[in-house]
């Protein structure tokens, strides 16, 4: 009987957790404010901050304005910006601080403002299999990842989702 109320609570936690949605902190003259209410003051373009990433390994405390490209399907956890004017331009996986907040699942196409800190990081076969899963990749795609990946990341405690035009 313990075990079995164990397990029903598991299970609860475990679908819940899966399902949790994308809420707001707030919703302002067409954006949606994410994790800590930032404001788009000083944000610079993703283009400028490839630039500065040229010579540096990390830049902290940043603004930056990009095109959502990926948004995690799974849940919202993570997404991928890329230049709103060149898409053909490398991409960079954010994640939001301490897990603490999510994406809408249907972000990719709007122009999202981040707060926080831009850096690049080896990412593993592993982790990359587990974000192309989350994705909907196909089990092909997923199969052909073979090797670790350095990669632009961010670390997000905040941001803003532009509506859509």
């Amino acid at each position: 009987m313990k075990y079995s109320f164990i397990i029903a609570l598991m299970t609860i936690l475990a679908f819940t957790s899966c399902k949790q949605k994308a809420t707001p902190v707030a919703v302002e003259d067409g954006m949606s404010f994410y994790g800590e209410k930032i404001t788009a003051d000083g944000a610079i373009s993703y283009d400028d901050l490839l630039q500065k990433l040229e010579t540096v390994d990390s830049v902290t405390n940043v603004k930056v304005s990009g095109a959502i490209d990926g948004v995690c399907q799974a849940k919202g956890c993570w997404m991928n910006i890329v230049s709103a004017s060149d898409k053909s331009k490398e991409s960079m996986f954010v994640k939001f601080k301490d897990y603490g907040f999510f994406m809408p699942l249907d972000a990719s196409g709007s122009t999202a403002i981040m707060e926080g800190k831009a850096y690049k990081e080896e990412t593993s076969v592993e982790e990359l299999r587990h974000y192309a899963e989350d994705e909907g990749k196909s089990a092909e795609e997923i199969a052909a990842i073979t090797e670790p990946v350095t990669e632009l990341k961010f670390m997000a405690s905040g941001v803003i989702l532009k509506e859509k035009s």
